[in-house]
């Protein structure tokens, strides 16, 4: 791992964005939706930050975290396993005074003594529904050049469909475009409409600690809760809050239909190598045997993760780990999550499969390039 001494600690909150895509986010979190093959979408953030030096990570979760505890651990495989600073996970009534939050402002006011605690100079805050190799020392060295009392991540790109057509609550899901004077941010939009491409906040902030807590002190004891439109919004005047623009490879998770595409992309050379070919993404070790290849078994243009067996076709796929294709089968354009099986002259094409389903003999599952099918977990088809 890379050691550059960052003087930061990183706040993460992965439930954010759980509301679009419910297909995988009814028994877990964002952050621990598998991606390409062998990750979690928590792996990424966790990686960029110890990759930069970062060794005090605080996840603060609301629901559904069992999965998320299960693959992170201690954080041994982050190198977060620590006496002082390490992976602080924070679920709901873990403490006096942290309970299920509304808002990043709620969320940060649970653990206001903790940061005053710390002694890191500057806090990250990301959320996790956003896959990308990030450079938190280049971050860091733009906030610095501009003199920021906070700094906005966005990529420039549209805005997604589903952000702006989703019926449900946005009260929890809000975006954010950034309206920009050079890097200094004039006007930040909330859910806003427009087509076209736009300066699209990716929700990595970077702040002082000591400022932080003066900001989130003084918006909770007026009651608010969210922190781009309660704190930043009203005072782009008061505060110089600047903007980073990312250029690098990204993958942002917002519906069912952009899971399945940005899996696929990885299936391209170049969108790998943006993605991995800088520094290295760390995941949980799951210690399993070598892919076996048997007897006709027929791959093309495959993502295959360690663990399976693979005896029939599988072309334009992304698989998982311990996932069994059999005899046969033929599978294509899917994503087949871990320990899956597909029984022997099965027939899957435009299938997302969650994670220990099981497609018996014969059977004949298609979907199409604007319409996967989903099979929930632990379903026998």
């Amino acid at each position: 791992m890379l050691n550059t001494n960052l003087d930061a600690l990183g706040i993460i909150f992965p439930n954010s964005y759980d509301n679009q895509i419910p297909e995988l986010c009814s028994e877990r979190l964002m952050a621990s939706i598998p991606f390409a093959s062998r990750y979690r979408m928590i792996d990424f953030i966790l990686s960029g930050m110890v990759n930069c030096g970062i060794d005090n990570v605080s996840v603060i979760v609301r629901k559904n975290y069992r999965s998320l505890l299960r693959h992170i651990g201690s954080g041994r495989e982050w190198d977060l396993t620590r006496k002082n600073g390490g992976l602080n996970v924070i679920p709901p009534y873990a403490e006096k005074g942290v309970s299920v939050y509304n808002g990043r402002i709620e969320a940060l006011a649970s653990i206001i003594d903790f940061l005053k605690s710390q002694k890191e100079k500057y806090v990250i805050i990301s959320d996790a529904n956003i896959v990308s190799n990030f450079d938190y020392n280049a971050l860091l060295a733009a906030h610095k050049e501009s003199g920021a009392d906070v700094t906005i991540v966005y990529k420039e790109e549209p805005i997604p469909y589903s952000f702006k057509n989703f019926q449900n609550s946005l009260t929890k899901d809000m975006y954010y475009t950034l309206d920009l004077e050079g890097t200094r941010v004039k006007e930040l939009h909330t859910n806003a409409k427009e087509d076209g491409v736009q300066n699209l906040s990716m929700n990595i902030y970077f702040v002082e600690r000591e400022l932080l807590i003066k900001l989130v002190e003084e918006a909770h004891s007026r009651g608010y809760v969210y922190f781009e439109r309660d704190i930043l919004a009203p005072k782009m005047e008061k505060l110089a809050i600047h903007a980073y623009k990312y250029e690098g490879y990204t993958a942002r998770i917002t519906d069912l239909m952009s899971y399945y595409t940005e899996n696929m992309r990885l299936l391209e050379d170049d969108n790998m190598e943006q993605l991995f070919g800088t520094h290295r993404v760390y995941t949980k070790v799951r210690d399993d045997n070598p892919t076996r290849y048997l007897g006709r078994a027929n791959v093309k243009n495959t993502l295959v993760a360690d663990g399976c067996v693979i005896e029939g076709k599988v072309e334009n796929c992304i698989l998982f780990r311990g996932v069994k294709i059999g005899k046969g089968a033929v599978v294509k354009n899917s994503i087949i999550m871990q320990d899956t099986e597909i029984m022997t002259n099965a027939e899957v094409n435009y299938v997302i499969t969650d994670k220990e389903v099981t497609i018996t003999a014969g059977k004949e599952l298609k979907g199409n390039d604007s319409f996967p099918v989903f099979i929930p977990p632990y379903k026998t088809v």
